[in-house]
């Protein structure tokens, strides 16, 4: 697949908007300065003979600019086309983000996509202006200035933990992209991206994640928060039950982590205490992803308003989001076990899955010692969820249910475990979903579900859920599968976000309640 050039007079009209709907999904270098600009850059507009637009800072980065120190290019929420996408290029960016190339290297990376280094050095640099490498670099620089601007870590612990292998390498790199220092930039920062300026304390980072707006964080921590199992995750409640603080462990490459969540206006409060620091990067990226941060709020709702049913919802319900999966044997797991049950029982299942099979946090990432007398869901994070290795040769004896459903699970993890399955944000939903469908018990619903958690697939529709039909019904949709993928297949490629709203609409109190979980077919 090859993408369509940027149109110039589209680019150049969101210039000269100052359009900040653009911010993010490309780079305006400017010739008679040497600079590259967010589309909303508050500066002069240029003349459009100076105009060059790009996809990516690292294409303007490759072309010999640097970013603007007024608009801070580098600060804004990704590009959502990186979602909506399946080629190949846009399959790259998301493993990039993810710190594959840091890991593996670019032939990692190019092994994952199916191509030679050579094939897919040119693809990317035919399709976003840069290769692989230059693309991971730009990606560092990010981390990196968000970690200098919101965070009191010193400079060299920023270098490492943004994925730079030396300091000299680091400050290269920050100077030529932003012209200035570390320090410098560190010292220039805006006093509204800095963070609380508490110390890090024992691999414990604190800063603030962005997001289009408008943003339901609240919808999207309250769906967490209606699935929280106990030692996993944990939730703290405010005035009315809604979600204040939300927590999880997370089993990453270097080691463990424990991340809280707290819903701000325009994005999310994060603190992460890491056993490895060189993990950040990738628990950034991953939580971006669970909540859906890069989307384009305004492109999806005007999409789904169109329709005249739908579009009361949009209005009560605007920037609603998907939420994703930090883990997607976890996701995997939730999805088997959570066929044709309440959202209590499921979790209650995946409760027990965790008691039984699950591996303590290090000592250094518990948090204090539960007092016995509160609720389940806030129990302190005490346990990393089970790997695929342990869930292959013991999830049937520790789960009970259908026979079936449990050897599925079982099968799907011994091959996730052994290497032959692999269940990567790299891959096409059609991809994805054939190959756990090769499972036998696992079926469409199964799959697309775990699909649209763990990919964040933009177009899924569960027509054949009873949720969703039921949202469907309290909307006037029609509530027949059939009947009501013919009545919005004119919301594609953006009905997961339509499923989203059904579900909601499902629900017996009204939003932010959380929705009720899926309810799949067994198969």
């Amino acid at each position: 697949m090859t993408t369509a050039p940027l149109d110039f007079a589209t680019c150049f009209s969101a210039v000269s908007g100052r359009d900040t709907r653009f911010d993010g999904q490309f780079f305006t270098a400017v010739r008679s300065t040497g600079i590259y600009c967010r589309p909303s850059c508050p500066a002069r507009t240029p003349k459009p003979a100076n105009c060059t637009f790009y996809r990516t800072s690292a294409a303007a980065h490759s072309a010999g600019y640097r970013a603007c120190r007024r608009c801070l290019p580098d600060a804004v929420p990704g590009s959502p086309e990186w979602n909506l996408r399946e080629d190949t290029a846009a399959r790259a960016m998301r493993l990039i983000a993810d710190g594959v190339v840091d890991r593996e290297g670019v032939a990692g990376l190019a092994l994952r996509l199916g191509y030679s280094e050579r094939q897919l050095g040119r693809i990317l640099t035919d399709e976003l202006g840069a290769g692989a490498l230059q693309l991971a670099r730009a990606q560092r620089a990010q981390n990196a200035r968000q970690l200098l601007v919101a965070t009191p870590m010193p400079v060299s612990d920023v270098a490492f933990a943004a994925g730079f292998s030396s300091i000299r390498q680091f400050n290269d790199t920050m100077g030529e992209v932003f012209g200035l220092t570390p320090t410098a930039l560190r010292g220039a920062a805006r006093v509204a991206e800095r963070g609380p300026g508490s110390g890090v304390v024992a691999g414990t980072i604190s800063l603030r994640l962005a997001a289009r707006e408008p943003f339901d964080g609240a919808g999207a921590l309250n769906w967490l928060a209606a699935r929280a199992v106990a030692g996993l995750e944990s939730v703290l409640r405010g005035a009315g039950g809604a979600v204040k603080e939300y927590s999880r462990a997370v089993r990453l490459d270097g080691g463990a982590a424990v991340l809280t969540l707290h819903p701000e206006p325009g994005g999310v409060a994060l603190t992460a205490r890491l056993e490895h620091l060189q993990d950040l990067p990738a628990l950034l990226a991953r939580v971006r992803r669970m909540l859906d941060l890069d989307a384009d709020p305004n492109a999806v709702d005007r999409a789904l308003a169109a329709h005249p049913l739908v579009a009361p919802s949009i209005t009560a319900s605007p920037g609603i989001r998907i939420p994703g999966s930090l883990d997607a044997t976890e996701m995997l797991t939730r999805a088997v076990l959570g066929q044709q049950v309440s959202v209590a029982a499921a979790r209650t299942a995946v409760e027990r899955v965790v008691e039984a099979l699950g591996e303590p946090l290090p000592a250094g990432l518990r948090g204090p010692a539960a007092t016995g007398t509160a609720p389940p869901e806030t129990r302190p994070v005490d346990t990393l969820f089970p790997t695929a290795q342990v869930l292959s040769e013991s999830v049937v004896a520790a789960t009970s249910g259908p026979a079936a459903r449990r050897e599925a699970l079982a099968r799907a993890a011994g091959a996730i475990a052994s290497g032959a399955q692999s269940l990567d944000i790299g891959q096409t939903r059609e991809d994805f979903t054939a190959a756990l469908e090769a499972f036998p018990g696992i079926g469409p619903w199964t799959s697309n579900y775990v699909a649209l958690r763990v990919l964040g697939s933009p177009d899924v529709l569960l027509t054949g859920d009873s949720a969703v039909r039921a949202g469907a019904k309290a909307l006037g949709l029609p509530s027949g599968a059939r009947e009501l993928a013919a009545d919005v297949a004119q919301l594609a490629p953006w009905r997961s976000y339509l499923m989203m709203h059904l579900w909601r609409a499902s629900a017996p109190t009204p939003a932010p309640a959380p929705a009720p979980a899926p309810q799949g077919e067994s198969r």
